[in-house]
C-alpha cells in the first residue's frame, strides 16, 4: 500500500466535500437542525457531508469499512477501516462562527495509517500518512518546544451533555488556567489537535469525545512529534474517550494535574 499516494487522494476527496459545505454556508437554513440529543445538533449539511465522503472513499478500497459520525454507513471491514466526522464544529457551523472542518482517518488493523483534517474557513489541510511527516499545506509541521506549563496555551473542550464529571472538570480548568498563558476552547476536537500538532496550542485535553472527533487529529499529533495519552498517563484513549495531546515536554506536569481530579 502506498500511503503517500492514497493519502493525497484522501484530500482531494475532502476538498470536494468541504467546497460544498463551505458554498452551504453561505445559505444554511437553520430551520432545519436536527436534534440527536441535548445540545447535540445535526443538520443536512452534515449527512449530505458524510454521504458524499463515503461514496468516493469506498472508491479507494472497496471491502473498507466504516465508523462514521451521521451513521449514513456502518460496515466493518476485514482489515480497513475509514473513521470520518464530515463536519466537526457543527455548533460553530450552525452559529456561523468559523471554526469548522472535515476529519478523516483510516486504521489498518488497528493502526492509523492516515490522517486528514481540513480546517474550512483558513483552508488549511493538515495530513500525514504512515512512513511520513506531519504537513499543513504541503509544509512540514512539528509540535511546539514550550518546555513547561507556564510559557504554554492550551485547548480544552467543555462537555455538552454528561455532566455528571462537571465539578471536577472545573476545578482542572481553574488549574490549568492559573499555571497557564490561558485556555482556549474553539468547539472543533479535531482542529485542537492539528493546532496542537503545528505548535499553536502546547497541549489539549478533553473528555467524553467520540472517535471521529480525534481518530485523525491524534495521529497528526503523534506524527508531527507529539505525545497522546488518555488521562491515566496510558495509551487506551480510544476505549476511554478522554484525550491528552502534548508537545511532549508538557506530558509529565499536565498528567499530574489531571489525576488530581480524574
Amino acid at each position: 500500500m502506498n500511503y503517500e499516494l492514497l493519502c493525497n487522494k484522501v484530500i482531494s476527496i475532502v476538498k470536494l466535500t468541504g467546497n460544498f459545505i463551505r458554498k452551504e454556508s453561505m445559505q444554511f437554513d437553520a430551520s432545519k437542525i436536527e436534534y440527536k440529543g441535548l445540545n447535540d445538533m445535526v443538520s443536512y449539511v452534515d449527512k449530505t457531508a458524510e454521504q458524499k465522503l463515503v461514496q468516493n472513499l469506498e472508491k479507494l478500497i472497496p471491502d473498507a469499512g466504516f465508523i462514521t459520525e451521521e451513521k449514513t454507513i456502518s460496515r466493518e471491514g476485514k482489515n480497513f477501516t475509514w473513521i470520518i466526522d464530515p463536519l466537526d464544529g457543527t455548533t460553530n457551523f450552525i452559529h456561523g462562527i468559523p471554526a469548522y472542518g472535515i476529519s478523516v482517518a483510516l486504521y489498518e488493523n488497528g493502526l492509523p495509517v492516515i490522517g486528514v483534517v481540513y480546517e474550512l474557513n483558513r483552508g488549511e489541510m493538515f495530513y500525514s500518512y504512515r512512513g511520513g511527516k506531519a504537513f499543513l499545506n504541503k509544509k512540514e509541521i512539528q509540535v511546539s518546544v514550550n518546555p513547561d506549563l507556564k510559557s504554554s496555551l492550551l485547548a480544552t473542550g467543555f462537555p455538552y451533555y454528561q455532566f455528571d464529571k462537571q465539578a471536577q472538570y472545573l476545578k482542572l480548568l481553574e488549574e490549568m488556567m492559573k499555571k497557564s498563558h490561558g485556555v482556549r476552547r474553539i468547539g472543533a476536537a479535531a482542529i485542537d489537535l492539528v493546532y496542537t500538532a503545528c505548535g499553536r496550542f502546547d497541549a489539549f485535553f478533553e473528555y467524553n469525545l467520540q472517535q471521529w472527533d480525534f481518530a485523525a487529529g491524534c495521529f497528526i499529533v503523534q506524527q508531527a512529534g507529539g505525545e497522546v495519552f488518555d488521562f491515566s498517563g496510558g495509551s487506551d484513549y480510544f476505549t476511554k474517550r478522554e484525550i491528552l495531546a502534548t508537545n511532549g515536554k508538557l506530558t509529565a506536569e499536565m498528567l499530574e494535574a489531571i489525576k488530581r481530579y480524574f
